[in-house]
């Protein structure tokens, strides 16, 4: 249900503020409801991450481009520099949210000067708006300084932790065990000690390096959805210098990267065995790698 905040005091019709999950990068990730909120949207607000991330707001653009008809306006501003150093838990949510607060103090200038009373606004967010992004927190902030009031409604998207699931093709949990969906930081201060899997996102530190020895297997994939996808599954213990060389590789060629695992206990399994088979696709080799989109 959208959240229609009004403005009665002023008797001006209400701003509201759309927030697009646009999948993990290929456009065709759009859902229909996510296409038709686009093309609600009177003005979409991009914070740039500076010119080695350009291609990030490309991409943005080119997903517009692909499914709006007519001239459409984007508003750009530039995303706060945030303190990645700290490693410690307390200072670590510290830094996170002395960044959001700068980030929500840009957003809110947008909203009051960019986007007029009665109009709609958009922010576009890789992935789904629920999973590991700031936007929604964000706008809450905003909400609660009451410096200018808008309702605001959210379309979910296909997340990146989806999309890895689908181009392995290979179910997120297995029968019966729970799954675990956790930042790589938290994954390096323990390992969970159940037969769950394990979904490690924001992992800047390649903490699965560290996890070899345990009979692990993995599916990595990074920019997931896009024309430069990176895909590599197989026992951790033989393919981890492979996924670093890889990483390292891929950073220095586009200057950032972003990536998603998930771990698994023990060989991949029966189901997903018997899943490729009736795909009619062999499995991967004894290397378990794939690089690129799977054919």
């Amino acid at each position: 249900m959208a959240d229609m905040a009004g403005t009665a005091e002023t008797g001006e019709a209400p701003r509201h503020i759309l927030v697009i999950g646009m999948g993990a990068g290929d456009p065709d990730h759009l859902t229909l409801a996510a296409v038709k909120a686009m093309r609600r949207a009177d003005v979409f607000f991009v914070l740039g991450k500076g010119k080695e991330k350009e291609s990030l707001t490309r991409l943005r653009r080119d997903i517009l481009d692909e499914h709006l008809t007519g001239p459409y306006r984007v508003v750009e501003a530039d995303d706060p520099w945030r303190d990645r150093t700290q490693d410690d838990a307390t200072r670590y949510t510290s830094a996170v949210h002395d960044w959001r607060h700068r980030r929500a103090d840009i957003c809110e200038r947008l909203i009051i000067e960019e986007l007029a009373p009665g109009q709609c606004g958009a922010f576009l967010v890789w992935g789904d708006p629920a999973l590991y992004d700031s936007t929604l927190a964000i706008l809450d902030d905003i909400r609660g300084r009451g410096t200018v009031e808008f309702g605001h409604e959210v379309i979910p998207g296909i997340s990146s932790v989806s999309a890895l699931a689908a181009r392995h093709r290979v179910t997120l949990n297995q029968v019966g065990r729970p799954i675990h969906i956790t930042p790589g930081r938290r994954l390096a201060q323990g390992f969970p000690e159940d037969d769950g899997d394990i979904v490690v996102m924001l992992d800047g530190h390649e903490t699965f390096t560290h996890l070899t020895g345990r009979g692990l297997w993995i599916h990595w994939g990074a920019y997931i959805g896009t024309p430069d996808e990176i895909l590599v599954a197989g026992p951790l213990d033989e393919v981890a210098d492979e996924i670093s060389r890889m990483r390292a590789e891929a950073r220095e060629r586009h200057g950032w990267i972003m990536d998603t695992y998930l771990l698994r206990q023990g060989p991949r399994g029966e189901e997903a065995a018997a899943g490729e088979e009736a795909a009619g696709r062999p499995a991967e080799g004894a290397d378990g790698s794939v690089g690129g989109p799977l054919g």
